[in-house]
């Protein structure tokens, strides 16, 4: 079996990621005190969400891991506003850091973070998502977009 970098790794990665590149590289000072606390309000959104998402995926006992096949498909919850909640909450802990952090430089990481995730993880998720409820999951994708 291959081994990939999991969506997790990549999150944790990252924030250390920016904390370094914060420390080193600062590059400029963009978010002053107190407005860099708003930072730690969007990290608490979230990861709040990430584990809303998660606890709905465990309580239905689908499959928690990006790349294993699914076998309950949620509608409910986060997942009426995004077809990726966890990830969208990720993305937004990482801009929350980034803030918070309050210079130029961390808020690389939340591109990055979406770019890797929205061409490497999530194609292969829908992709499994597809072969297993066909016409459901397309009705969804219809309705619900990725993101936000």
């Amino acid at each position: 079996m291959e081994k990939r970098i999991t969506p997790d790794g990549y999150f944790i990665s990252l924030i250390v990621l920016e904390i370094l590149f914060h420390l080193i590289f600062p590059i400029a000072s963009i978010i002053f005190f107190p407005f860099n606390l708003s930072g730690i309000i969007l990290i608490i959104i979230g990861i709040l969400m990430t584990f809303w998402a998660n606890f709905l995926l465990l309580k239905n006992r689908t499959s928690i891991k990006p790349y294993g096949t699914p076998s309950f498909f949620i509608t409910s919850g986060p997942f009426k506003f995004s077809r990726n909640p966890i990830y969208l909450g990720m993305s937004i802990a990482l801009f929350g850091t980034g803030i918070f952090l309050g210079s130029l430089s961390p808020f690389i990481s939340p591109i990055i973070f979406v770019l890797l995730i929205d061409k490497s993880v999530i194609p292969a998720e829908e992709s499994n998502l597809e072969k297993k409820f066909g016409k459901n999951y397309f009705d969804y994708k219809k309705k619900v977009r990725r993101w936000i």
